[in-house]
């Protein structure tokens, strides 16, 4: 599947509604459900995410397969004194194929070479297999466990993006 990453923008707001609602039992199986007043109110929350991006506390990117259909969504928030935290969502229909390690392994030099980002962090499920797995194979390193909001436990995560990252971390996707 051939996919470009992009700059969440205005325009991508029904592609990336339509993402969300036709995997949200499939997110839900593995982190907290957005609840209904997310989709409710999709179209003022999509305005808040790119006035949040715009004051550069976050940035935001989705994965656009060549039918305009966004399959993945891979952020950045908390952008503050050179790191951010990693999250990411990729869709059912897409899953298993190597989105996920390469949208992140992206958005990690997009952290580097246009963000001025040195750290990142992110938390995943014990559970959830998968996810641990795209961390790993971008080099990210577990350094403890930590509590969701849900309350819920999660390994934590941590990437220095000092050095090398894009040269030693640029190899083929497993």
């Amino acid at each position: 599947m051939s996919v470009v990453l992009e700059r969440l923008r205005p325009d991508h707001a029904p592609a990336l509604l339509a993402f969300e609602r036709e995997n949200r039992a499939y997110f839900a199986a593995t982190v907290p459900d957005r609840g209904d007043a997310y989709f409710a109110d999709f179209a003022a929350r999509h305005q808040a995410l790119l006035d949040e991006q715009e004051e550069g506390t976050v940035r935001f990117h989705v994965l656009v397969a060549e039918d305009g259909r966004i399959v993945g969504r891979v952020n950045l928030i908390d952008v503050a004194d050179g790191a951010a935290e990693l999250g990411y969502r990729i869709a059912e229909s897409a899953a298993g194929r190597g989105l996920a390690t390469r949208g992140v392994r992206e958005v990690c030099r997009l952290a580097v070479d246009e963000y001025g980002l040195r750290r990142l962090y992110a938390k995943a499920s014990p559970e959830h297999a998968a996810s641990r797995a795209v961390l790993a194979r971008v080099g990210f390193g577990a350094v403890g466990r930590e509590r969701l909001r849900t309350g819920e436990s999660a390994i934590a995560y941590e990437l220095d993006l000092g050095g090398s990252f894009g040269r030693e971390r640029s190899g083929t996707d497993s």
